[in-house]
């Protein structure tokens, strides 16, 4: 598609600068003729392969902008998990909870994205003494409900 666009745009400069170097008369005529037939032929000259089935969208639309797509939508959907995981951390912090690993699934290439489990590593736990007689994993299953916004899967690791 592109070599096409600037084969245009090359034959019309060249056209164009002929026919400021040629002085006017018969051979003038002829040659801007001629030139009008080669822009014919270069615009016309995508037409066979579009006609012997060769044809693909891929050939028209450079794959490069949907992969610029892919990546940005992954960057951003990958900084909003990390959001999310420092959050629950912080939360669980400020209630008294610490040293909680947390690890969220998601599809991450999706424009979309939807969380589909938490994993929550307990091995390294400190929990405030302040905090008095609790459950752990259900106030850290509250905590995840409440940044999540959703029914995930909530996975515990001991």
């Amino acid at each position: 598609m592109t070599a096409w666009i600037l084969s245009i745009a090359g034959v019309t400069i060249i056209s164009v600068l002929v026919d400021l170097i040629l002085p006017n008369g018969q051979t003038a005529k002829y040659i801007k003729n001629i030139f009008a037939f080669v822009m014919i032929l270069v615009i016309i000259s995508p037409l066979p392969s579009l006609i012997n089935g060769k044809f693909s969208v891929d050939d028209i639309f450079d794959n490069e902008e949907i992969l610029i797509q892919e990546e940005f939508i992954y960057q951003v959907n990958r900084d909003k998990l990390r959001a999310l995981e420092e959050s629950i951390v912080e939360t669980l912090n400020e209630n008294g909870i610490s040293n909680v690993a947390i690890n969220v699934n998601a599809d991450i290439f999706q424009l979309d994205m939807q969380i589909k489990e938490v994993y929550v590593d307990l091995s390294e736990i400190v929990i405030d003494e302040n905090s008095g007689h609790i459950d752990i994993e259900k106030a850290i299953t509250k905590v995840i409900e409440q940044l999540v916004g959703e029914e995930v899967i909530i996975v515990f690791n001991e």
